[in-house]
């Protein structure tokens, strides 16, 4: 297996842990805000009813039981030996503390997980939610994924995020303040965003100097409004080739000590309506690779105002 010109999430969690360690996505039944009514907003124009990246989740059951099934999957198809229990469907901060509370513990609780990561909204950060996630990082492996997906408000306003960046930005300092790993979540491609501005948010998140990312490629999905949108030609989407160059370039321009959780993404292929290229995962991240490789360049090549010459 070929040497990452990017700073691998997986090789991270090896190195810190000394075992093979994935994530178990889990449902505790949190709701959004930004979709449930509470401040009459509409949702985001891309997320499917059940919530992103929720497929193949047990939901219903207790969050120490869809841990216990997870286990089970991990260990058969990945050999891994320990676990982060992974909050992911909806906003996983949108409750009362000591609801966050127990059901963090609970997630804790069980046998051979060593962390958590908890996904969640900018604007679903109050400070006593911060503080209650400080807690947590000082007392096990914590991760907090924060949705943004662009810097751009016009873009923010397009998706009908519900938030602006100047909030993402305030929930960010605050947590950092604290030590807390942050996540940030992004898509490229998303409608009216030119290669200038996918790349401008790759500079920010380099000026950040996030702990993590997850870079995602426009999926547009049936049920969705955006799938809407695209049904009647509204919504233009990425060829692959197109999508692996803008991903080298973010790479190229991120902070070469960000951990690249996630690099490109497939939809659940029963609702999936474009790019069907995206299921093909393996080729993409192949191709990325060799990208990287042809332009013999590597994470933090280009990064704004960093040395990286000894990279």
């Amino acid at each position: 297996m070929r040497e990452k010109r990017y700073n691998v999430f997986s090789a991270h969690l090896k190195d810190r842990f000394g075992a093979r360690v994935h994530k178990i996505s889990i449902d505790a039944g949190f709701a959004c805000p930004n979709r449930d009514g509470t401040r009459e907003r509409p949702g985001c124009l891309f997320c499917d009813p059940g919530g992103s990246g929720a497929v193949g989740i047990d939901r219903g059951f207790p969050v120490a039981e869809q841990l216990e099934r997870g286990k089970e999957i991990m260990r058969r198809k990945y050999k891994a030996q320990q676990f982060l229990a992974y909050f992911q469907p909806f906003s996983n901060t949108a409750a009362a503390l000591p609801v966050l509370r127990s059901l963090y513990d609970e997630a804790l609780g069980v046998d051979n997980v060593v962390g958590l990561a908890v996904g969640t909204r900018p604007d679903c950060l109050p400070q006593e939610v911060v503080d209650l996630l400080s807690g947590y990082h000082r007392r096990t492996y914590l991760w907090l994924e924060l949705g943004l997906q662009s810097v751009h408000d016009r873009t923010l306003a397009y998706l009908r995020r519900g938030h602006d960046y100047a909030i993402f930005a305030d929930a960010y300092r605050r947590l950092r303040v604290q030590g807390v790993r942050v996540c940030v979540h992004v898509i490229l491609g998303l409608p009216g965003e030119s290669r200038e501005d996918m790349l401008a948010t790759a500079d920010e998140m380099a000026r950040l100097e996030v702990d993590g990312i997850k870079i995602h490629l426009l999926h547009v999905l049936a049920g969705t409004p955006l799938g809407e949108l695209y049904n009647k030609g509204e919504v233009p989407v990425l060829s692959q080739d197109e999508y692996v160059g803008l991903a080298a370039d973010f790479l190229e321009r991120l902070h070469p000590r960000t951990l690249v959780q996630r690099l490109t993404g497939d939809g659940p292929r029963d609702i999936l309506l474009a790019p069907q290229w995206s299921l093909n995962k393996w080729e993409v991240l192949n191709a990325i690779d060799d990208e990287l490789e042809r332009r013999g360049s590597r994470q933090g090549s280009r990064a704004p105002g960093k040395d990286v010459s000894g990279m």
